[in-house]
């Protein structure tokens, strides 16, 4: 759910974009972008301040309990910690590979980190699309173990222990209300689901096959979902996911066990900001994040765009970008273009973080109106 609510926010560790954010909130006007990581050369760096940084494929972004910012530093093959003194590897080794179970996560070897979530105990969860499993780092010892996934991709072990289970190139995960972690098994055109509790894998949704009926009014017990890349729960405990190959975003209520098709037409294209989201165009959304304002925002990767829905009246805009491909410049939202960006992250002060995949840059996006009362520390 958005900005993993049960944590303490600790805006104040960016002293940089705290002053930011600050002089935009007594000056600015309109919607500002901000590179908090990154210098947009590709190649990989640690100790440095983030904006002096080199990354490689930034996807997945979300905060820690301790405030801190955690990137998938994706093919630099290792989950980066940012802070006010700079970034820093807290899993992966650099080398691209599938070891290190029972050992530090700082010694240990992934393959394609694409997202980072925390739990309600303050541990980290990463999927390694290539590995094609999710790992476990406990962050009080930083001991790194394998929770679902064999390490070889393929499908099988619903109903049994997850570490048993296959996946073929998992993308997206996310907790429940319950702790219950759901994977976004997009090879497999499924979303699998973990309970925490029993270590047990079970599919939540998706029979397996990939059709390019996105348009139509889905059915649950004959589910065909293509491309399920992302997903994030809202307060009311729906899950919102996003099908890249489909190009819609359904609404999923797991209590009633109903889908409501709430954006794309299921053409790609990047139309309709401004009107009905049902009617509008996306293009290849990967990422998906619940705003604490009634918003939900999503990367429009081929787009190069930031948008998102109204969850009241589900409505469509964009956020930032131009819909062009390019770096920059940082500055107002609407002219800062975006070169294919994957991972996007809403803290609870509806600050947008985006990981802008081929700039290789992490920014955050906001709007100063939102901040009146905001004081660097």
């Amino acid at each position: 759910m958005f900005g993993n609510s049960f944590y303490p926010l600790k805006i104040g560790i960016f002293s940089s974009v705290g002053f930011f954010l600050f002089f935009l909130s007594a000056f600015g006007q309109g919607r500002e972008t901000m590179t908090i990581a990154g210098t947009g050369e590709k190649g990989f760096s640690s100790g440095s301040p983030g904006a002096q940084s080199k990354l490689n494929n930034p996807y997945g972004i979300t905060r820690g309990p301790e405030g801190s910012l955690y990137i998938c530093d994706t093919e630099n093959h290792v989950v980066q910690r940012l802070t006010a003194t700079g970034m820093s590897p807290v899993a992966g080794n650099g080398k691209k590979g599938y070891a290190g179970d029972g050992g530090a996560a700082t010694n240990a070897s992934m393959n394609e980190p694409y997202e980072v979530r925390f739990d309600a105990r303050g541990d980290m969860f990463v999927v390694e699309r290539m590995n094609h499993l999710v790992r476990k780092i406990e962050m009080k010892t930083g001991i790194i173990s394998t929770v679902a996934g064999t390490g070889a991709a393929g499908f099988g072990g619903d109903g049994g222990p997850a570490t048993k289970g296959k996946f073929t190139q998992p993308h997206s995960i996310q907790f429940d209300s319950k702790g219950d972690l759901f994977i976004c098994d997009i090879g497999n055109n499924r979303i699998r689901k973990l309970e925490t509790r029993t270590g047990m894998l079970t599919t939540f949704l998706g029979n397996g096959k990939r059709t390019n009926d996105a348009g139509a009014t889905p059915s649950w017990d004959n589910l065909t979902l293509n491309g399920p890349r992302a997903i994030d729960f809202d307060l009311e405990g729906n899950m919102w996911l996003a099908l890249r190959e489909g190009n819609v975003i359904w609404k999923i209520n797991p209590t009633s066990k109903t889908v409501e098709h709430i954006a794309g037409t299921g053409k790609q294209g990047n139309s309709g900001d401004g009107g009905p989201a049902e009617e509008a165009t996306l293009s290849g959304p990967k990422g998906i994040a619940v705003g604490p304002d009634g918003r939900v925002y999503f990367t429009d990767t081929e787009s190069h765009s930031i948008r998102f829905i109204t969850i009241k009246d589900h409505m469509m805009d964009r956020f930032a970008g131009t819909g062009e491909k390019g770096d920059g410049p940082d500055g107002d939202g609407f002219k800062c273009k975006l070169n294919r960006p994957h991972g996007i992250y809403v803290d609870q002060q509806g600050m947008v973080y985006v990981g802008d995949t081929e700039n290789n840059r992490v920014r955050v996006i906001i709007k100063p109106a939102t901040f009146p009362s905001f004081k660097p520390k």
